[in-house]
């Protein structure tokens, strides 16, 4: 069952929220991570078999503290759109033609008389 993460970390700067996401996508079974939240102070982890209170605990040991918010099934979004149009397919014309053209050889004649 795949589990949407969501962990609030208190970073500063640009280095802690990397930081942050480097140690969020090592742990195993993370299949994607982000960056949400107003001040991007959320991480958003999605994954199968994800440990979320050691992955907090990871988060709050090498980053600053931090504190799980929640932790839902995650439900893939459904569009609504029209599927895509089907690829054009150009029909195959075969082999291309060739003009014939006949070369007519006169032999020269014998008799120059007539």
């Amino acid at each position: 069952m795949k589990q949407k993460i969501v962990i609030k970390v208190f970073m500063n700067d640009h280095k802690c929220r990397s930081k942050a996401l480097k140690i969020s996508v090592g742990v195993v079974g993370v299949e994607s991570a982000a960056l949400t939240g107003s001040e991007k102070d959320q991480v958003e982890v999605v994954g199968e078999g994800v440990d979320a209170v050691e992955l907090t605990r990871q988060l709050r040991k090498n980053v600053a503290y931090a504190e799980l918010v929640s932790v839902v099934e995650h439900k893939k979004e459904q569009s609504n759109s029209t599927p895509p149009p089907p690829p054009v397919i150009w029909p195959y014309n075969g082999f291309p033609h060739y003009q014939i053209c006949e070369a007519t050889y006169d032999p020269p004649r014998i008799c120059t008389i007539m």
